[in-house]
């Protein structure tokens, strides 16, 4: 080996247990997802193992009929040979005389090898008693005693036996050292004046044995040859088939995401056809009622920005007329005067009312525009917390806010950021019932961030999930205490979203709510889990304890706490 070691060669892939598992895995999910594939691998199981119980059962059936016929015949010719060797026997003449008697033998053996049609002969005299004239026996083909089971020869031995054959299997030696299939018959034949003799004929099966091998494979082979058409026969099948259900799922799917004139191609008058003609009718009815609901949409939006125009200059006269009656009110006895302060209150919430609804007409219209300002959202939520902390006191909530980031400029429309956080902070003034209330300002590389904390009476996931529906409300017998006109939240996730930014709450009954406004530093949409302030709040108890304020546990022992510390919101922690 020369020059530097060479890194041995990493091990194949396929030894690799991680391999093995990821294939696994494919199939599981192919079998999961592919009818197809499903179906063929069924059909290829149990194709084969028909096939396989099949050709075993033939196999065996011809090896037993191959064998019976093979012994059956031997029998037979045995049966020719011994008696024609009997009869030449019982019909020669001869003296005492050992040559004679050796010769007789000798054309018998000859006799027997010709008629048996066998070359493998042996000839055993049972009467072990020496005789000068009885001849001790004969073998020829390689056939010798040690081959025989002593059972067999005792069968042979057996008195009076002269007309029964017995047959045996055994393994004869092969000519390249090895051994092949054989049967041995035996049978006693009696020589004249000598005695009974052992006769055994040995056949060889090599041939049977042979053609039994070539049938099994042809079997094997056009077995396996019929799983693999099978097979190639359901794939094709099946395909005629998944195909189009493929067609219709991916048309499905088109349909589903919006593209309304997406038909499927209809070929032939069969089910599938009659399939795709029902389709394509449900979707052009789907369609058809979707055009509907766009165009009753349209006249809708357009009804209510109509009619909001055309209200404004009403509105405007009669907002005249109140401001003109309330700012005599003193002049009025008391009941005129308590009836001019609600028709002014009632004229404000009217024509704030008016100015959501003009809002949300232009978002279903898509006119809607940023205006678009380098502005810290730490200095907005701060300016946003002096403007309400007269409201806030009202309620008897302290209000503090938290920013350990935030100061940095971002792009964004300062006019709507500034509306969501007036809608979160005077809902969490409404709920809190009198309890404190955290606003935090948080950033990272991604996003700026706002969250609204209040300890109130919370809400249910269900309601929760509704909350940013239009004119939605929790609990519809709670009278509003600072107006509002049930768009509020509805604008704002509206704001948030114009903003390629998220809104989201988190609410539990008995621990309050929690609403954080995330806005992306670039143009890019945000992604999952970006946002520096978690929707759901943690460890909510050392934030109070370090902002001074007590966790309130119940209503009561909160506003004994929140006189006891005597504390003002409105300062950036």
């Amino acid at each position: 080996m020369t020059g530097a070691a060479s890194a041995a060669s990493p091990p194949p892939r396929w030894r690799d247990w991680s391999w093995w598992r990821a294939r696994i895995e494919d199939l599981s999910t192919l079998w999961r997802r592919s009818l197809r594939f499903r179906t063929v691998a069924i059909t290829l199981v149990l194709t084969a193992t028909a096939i396989i119980v099949a050709c075993v059962w033939m196999a065996l059936a011809i090896q037993n009929d191959l064998f019976e016929s093979r012994k059956s015949q031997a029998l037979t010719d045995a049966r020719r040979a011994v008696d024609s060797a009997q009869t030449t026997l019982y019909d020669a003449v001869v003296q005492d005389d050992p040559v004679q008697m050796q010769n007789l033998l000798r054309s018998v053996q000859t006799s027997l090898s010709q008629q048996a049609a066998t070359d493998m002969t042996l000839a055993v005299r049972i009467d072990k008693t020496p005789s000068q004239t009885a001849p001790p026996g004969f073998q020829s083909g390689g056939l010798d005693e040690d081959m025989i089971s002593a059972a067999l020869r005792a069968h042979v031995r057996a008195p009076n036996q002269t007309e029964t054959q017995w047959g045996q299997s055994i393994e004869l030696p092969g000519d390249d050292g090895g051994s092949r299939p054989g049967i041995i018959i035996g049978q006693q034949i009696v020589v004249p004046d000598v005695g009974p003799y052992e006769l055994y004929l040995a056949y060889d099966l090599d041939d049977a044995a042979r053609t039994l091998s070539f049938v099994q494979v042809t079997l094997w082979i056009v077995g396996s040859a019929l799983v693999l058409l099978i097979g190639a026969i359901a794939w094709f099948t099946l395909r005629a088939v998944t195909v189009p259900i493929r067609q219709a799922a991916d048309t499905s799917a088109k349909l589903a995401a919006g593209d309304l004139d997406v038909r499927l191609k209809v070929y032939g008058e069969d089910e599938l056809a009659t399939l795709g003609r029902s389709f394509n009718a449900m979707a052009d009815s789907i369609q058809s009622q979707i055009n509907q609901l766009a165009e009753l949409s349209l006249v809708q939006q357009r009804f209510v920005s109509d009619v909001s125009h055309e209200l404004r200059t009403p509105l405007t006269t009669i907002r005249l007329a109140a401001d003109m009656i309330n700012d005599r009110r003193d002049a009025f006895d008391p009941a005129t005067a308590r009836a001019a302060e609600l028709l002014y209150a009632q004229v404000q919430r009217f024509e704030e009312l008016l100015g959501d609804l003009l809002e949300i007409s232009r978002y279903d219209a898509g006119s809607v525009q940023l205006e678009l300002e380098p502005t810290s959202l730490a200095h907005l939520a701060e300016d946003v917390l002096q403007s309400m902390q007269q409201l806030a006191d009202q309620h008897g909530s302290d209000v503090r806010l938290v920013a350990p980031g935030g100061y940095s400029l971002v792009d964004m429309d300062p006019r709507r950021i500034r509306r969501i956080v007036r809608n979160l902070l005077g809902n969490a003034i409404e709920h809190g019932e009198g309890r404190p209330i955290v606003i935090t300002v948080d950033s990272n590389q991604q996003a700026v961030a706002l969250g609204v904390r209040d300890y109130g009476m919370g809400m249910t996931a269900s309601d929760a999930e509704r909350v940013f529906d239009r004119f939605w409300r929790a609990d519809p017998s709670r009278k509003r205490t600072i107006g509002g006109t049930g768009l509020g939240l509805s604008i704002a996730l509206g704001d948030a979203r114009l903003h390629r930014g998220t809104l989201t709450v988190w609410s539990s009954p008995g621990q309050g709510t929690n609403f954080v406004l995330t806005l992306p530093r670039t143009a890019a949409p945000l992604a999952d889990g970006v946002s520096p302030i978690p929707t759901d709040p943690l460890d909510d108890a050392v934030q109070l304890d370090a902002l001074g304020l007590t966790q309130p546990i119940a209503v009561t022992g909160l506003d004994a706490d929140l006189r006891g510390t005597g504390t003002t919101g409105g300062g950036a922690a």
